[in-house]
């Protein structure tokens, strides 16, 4: 505590962050984590670039704890006050700003940042960050609903990237469009979309995040070979990075259990092979996706060798989410 009093004395921005989670562990009182909030708030004010929406960013959790997420907003707010009069530094604040909004589930209010910051983009003639910008306030459309606005917004953003040469962001447009059309009902222009990702060079992380999208597309055309074909060749190609694993190793298991939800095991045990055979070097994963495929047969009431197959797994995450499939009140989900 005395190391994080100290940083907080001194206002070295950097050490207070490093120091926080701890300070907080020790906080037992509201009117003491209050009374910090305030020095905390003061001190974001003087914290300078990334320091400071680090910073803003941890009060504003803590606020959402509190239930009082505008206090948190508002942080943000004098931040891009502070440097209304350079106009870099304030788009920069816009830009934190919006992300807030974002990320605390506020749609509406991001858009209408976004477009203060569109404004200011398009003043000073700076065509990447106007295309940036128009695919973040696509995306946010999107969650509110409106297809029409996402798909119109995002196509502007993609047309720039061609412009700009900027390959990597033109194939994460043609991702996020693919989604949208899918969203809209239209999987065949989602499926050309994705078809011109997947032909073109591209990152790992683009490549996955296709996949994902392409397993979508077949997913709702109700055809699970290719949905677990497209889901194995994302988690394959995540295999050598852990963050990309794990996020394609949760899509992949939240589509089982949707189809376990909807009582689809036939469509589980007839094509989840293709992972078993994609991961025969790594046994634990081997067994997990064959544990899968017994637990389908068994739910059906097939003969299966769920037990013996369950009972080579170690890995305790793999074993509770098999545990959660196999449990009959899993069953009664959306029921």
């Amino acid at each position: 505590m005395k190391e994080f009093e100290k940083a907080l004395k001194r206002k070295d921005c950097e050490a207070v962050l490093e120091h926080l989670d701890d300070y907080l562990e020790e906080i037992e009182k509201e009117d003491e984590l209050r009374e910090l909030l305030k020095k905390l708030e003061d001190l974001a004010l003087e914290c300078e670039g990334e320091l400071a929406y680090e910073l803003a960013h941890e009060i504003a959790h803590i606020y959402a704890h509190l239930d009082e997420i505008e206090k948190g907003i508002e942080v943000y707010k004098k931040i891009a006050e502070k440097h209304k009069g350079d106009e870099e530094k304030y788009s920069e604040a816009l830009y934190y700003l919006a992300d807030a909004y974002e990320h605390f589930g506020m749609p509406d209010k991001a858009i209408d940042v976004y477009e203060k910051l569109l404004e200011l983009e398009r003043k000073r003639g700076d065509k990447k960050e106007e295309a940036l910008t128009l695919a973040h306030m696509a995306v946010n459309y999107e969650e509110l609903g409106d297809l029409d606005k996402a798909i119109e917004l995002m196509e502007k953003a993609r047309t720039l990237f061609e412009e700009l040469g900027d390959e990597k962001n033109y194939l994460i447009s043609l991702i996020d469009l693919a989604h949208f059309y899918y969203e809209k009902g239209e999987d065949k222009k989602a499926e050309e979309l994705i078809k011109e990702v997947l032909k073109t060079p591209r990152d790992t992380d683009i490549e996955i995040n296709a996949r994902l999208i392409e397993a979508e597309v077949y997913a709702g055309r109700e055809d699970y070979k290719g949905a677990f074909k497209s889901l194995s060749l994302a988690l394959a190609k995540a295999e050598e990075n852990e963050e990309l694993f794990e996020f394609a190793f949760d899509t992949l298991t939240e589509f089982v259990k949707d189809l376990f939800n909807e009582k689809l095991y036939r469509e589980v045990y007839e094509n989840i092979d293709v992972l078993v055979n994609a991961f025969e070097e790594d046994k634990e994963l081997k067994n997990f996706f064959t544990a899968i495929r017994e637990l389908a047969k068994m739910k059906e009431g097939r003969e299966n060798k769920f037990e013996e197959v369950y009972s080579k797994i170690s890995n305790e995450s793999l074993s509770e989410i098999l545990e959660d499939l196999k449990s009959p009140t899993f069953l009664n989900i959306g029921i």
